[in-house]
């Protein structure tokens, strides 16, 4: 609380005060390293308190919808870098919250953790042999959640909640985001991750909903050596996803496996409403598979997809299917309206957000570029993109999108998965890959060319018919003074020339201030060394305010 205390004091100085006393182009020019500035702080601070502000960091590297790109991206690669438990103390929870002692329950453990993360340790283990027997494997994997996690979570969050108070009562952050929903919706995940018994579940949700695909497999759960702390599944270690070379020494194609991978993210999202949201490298790995020499079927493929970790999934509600499958036709049929109302049902606007000025930018994109493929937008003119930036100034810097933790979730999720597919076929664009369904999305909308132009002309019946009343009002609003155009370059351009007049007067006031204070100066030395200091003020002001077409 106390670095955001001090934090909230420097972005009050530099972006409400500076601009008040015409120091905010002076202020604009540092943003940029005072940003990475506090974002190492913070992630300093989170790997030394280590819990939950890891986590912080971590979900704060995904919010490219709030925060600028330089603090994610300094954000991006904080880990969980803490230090393990001690083996007989994570031993002592681990009996604590099973209830009995360990050499009853396992046949051997591995003293030094194969992972410690912030908030749970995983140990290598053996069942012992009649349960070995009865579940058809041996290996297995311990996780147990670090002494006190919960107690540590729970005092992060509620500092967490107090900050998120304070962020929302100052209004250019607040206009921005819904801070205390962030914190909210980072609570339900954090409290998710170590809420064990559902991590099982979530693994068998998953394993059932891909059991008719024997080329992905999910580890097992020993409930019998599970509690609500402690975690007990099958050992699937392999080949980690991201050791291509390994890979390829071990037969697989990687390009296949980057299709699949690929094609099981599509099942997860637009068929089984479930995906796992956290496919880091770490928690995916490419297993080989020998066919038997006296089995008959061989594998259609000689290794099997193998996911883990399931302590952070995703679901995707009827609403967010139906935005994206609005989404999808809306930008093959070039539609603004619809893309506004694509945006309306993945509930993304914030509540301020100017539909009409979305719209337009929508329609000035389609227009433009709605015809260019993703592989040719390098080919175009920049100054054509400078030109609707300058048009949609105001929009582009306001940003009145903030994404529900769902859809950041599987954002987050898809990007990590392209920069994995592409990793393994350099061929790989998420864009061509996810082209046939987003046809299939327009094939089933079952939106032909007579329905096309039945919609059109029935939209240009209901503008016909309102035409009158608007230009009614028009002229009204024209005989009174009260109508209003919008002309964003024009709008710019004027209050660049009035900025531009501003300089002028300050500047010829403050050499009249400094004449006359060397004038006065020389009989009474008080009152001309302020006017010559006030002179000077003014003189700065203008020099640290140079002219430029932004506001």
């Amino acid at each position: 609380m106390a670095f955001a205390a001090r934090l909230a004091l420097s972005v009050l100085f530099w972006e409400s005060l500076m601009p008040r006393l015409g120091m905010g182009r002076l202020a604009r020019r540092g943003r940029l390293r005072r940003n990475r500035r506090a974002a190492a702080r913070f992630r300093t601070l989170a790997i030394r308190l280590g819990g939950l502000m890891i986590k912080v960091g971590q979900f704060l590297s995904s919010r490219l919808d709030v925060l600028p790109p330089e603090i994610t991206k300094e954000l991006a690669g904080l880990q969980d870098e803490v230090p393990a438990v001690p083996f007989v103390r994570w031993r002592a929870a681990a009996e604590a919250d099973l209830g009995r002692n360990l050499d009853q329950q396992l046949a051997w453990i591995d003293p030094t953790p194969l992972a410690a993360a912030s908030l749970g340790q995983v140990h290598r283990a053996r069942l012992l042999p009649d349960d070995a027997a009865a579940l058809g494997f041996t290996d297995v994997v311990v996780k147990v959640q670090r002494p006190g996690i919960e107690q540590v979570v729970e005092v992060d969050l509620s500092a967490l909640r107090k900050v998120g108070g304070w962020l929302s009562h100052y209004r250019p952050v607040s206009r921005r985001a819904d801070v205390v929903a962030l914190v909210e919706a980072f609570a339900t995940t954090t409290r998710a991750e170590i809420d064990y018994p559902a991590e099982g579940a979530n693994a068998e949700r998953f394993a059932a909903n891909f059991l008719d695909v024997p080329h992905v497999h999910v580890p097992r759960v020993v409930w019998e050596r599970s509690s609500r702390r402690v975690l007990t599944m099958e050992d699937v270690s392999a080949v980690k996803i991201a050791d291509g070379e390994a890979i390829t020494a071990a037969g697989v194609d990687r390009a296949d496996v980057a299709r699949v991978l690929f094609e099981t993210y599509v099942q997860q999202i637009l068929t089984d409403g479930f995906f796992h949201a956290d496919p880091h490298p770490g928690n995916l790995f490419v297993t080989p598979v020998a066919a038997s020499a006296d089995s008959l079927v061989r594998p259609a493929r000689n290794w099997q997809l193998t996911f883990i970790d399931f302590g952070m999934v995703g679901t995707v509600p009827d609403h967010l299917r139906t935005g994206f499958r609005e989404l999808f036709i809306s930008v093959a049929l070039q539609d603004a309206p619809r893309l506004i109302s694509s945006f309306k049902t993945l509930d993304v606007l914030l509540p301020d957000a100017d539909l009409v000025q979305i719209e337009a930018a929508g329609t000035q994109l389609f227009d433009r570029f709605g015809d260019i493929g993703f592989s040719n937008l390098r080919n175009v003119d920049p100054a054509e993109f400078f030109d609707f930036s300058l048009q949609f100034q105001e929009l582009l810097l306001d940003l009145p999108f903030q994404l529900p933790e769902d859809l950041l979730m599987l954002g987050r999720a898809i990007g990590m998965l392209s920069g994995m597919c592409t990793a393994l076929d350099p061929a790989f664009t998420i864009w061509e890959a996810i082209a046939p369904y987003a046809q299939d999305f327009v094939a089933e909308d079952g939106t032909s060319t007579t329905q096309t132009v039945t919609a059109e002309l029935t939209r240009a019946a209901q503008l016909a018919l309102k035409l009158p009343a608007r230009a009614d009002r028009v002229l009204t609003q024209m005989e009174r003074g009260e109508l209003n155009v919008r002309t964003p370059r024009l709008d710019l351009r004027v209050r660049s020339l009035e900025r531009a007049v501003r300089r002028q007067t300050t500047a010829v006031i403050g050499g009249a201030l400094l004449v006359a204070g060397a004038i006065v100066h020389q009989t009474d030395t008080t009152p001309g060394t302020v006017l010559m200091v006030v002179a000077g003020l003014l003189l700065a002001r203008v020099l640290l305010s140079r002219p430029g077409l932004r506001p």
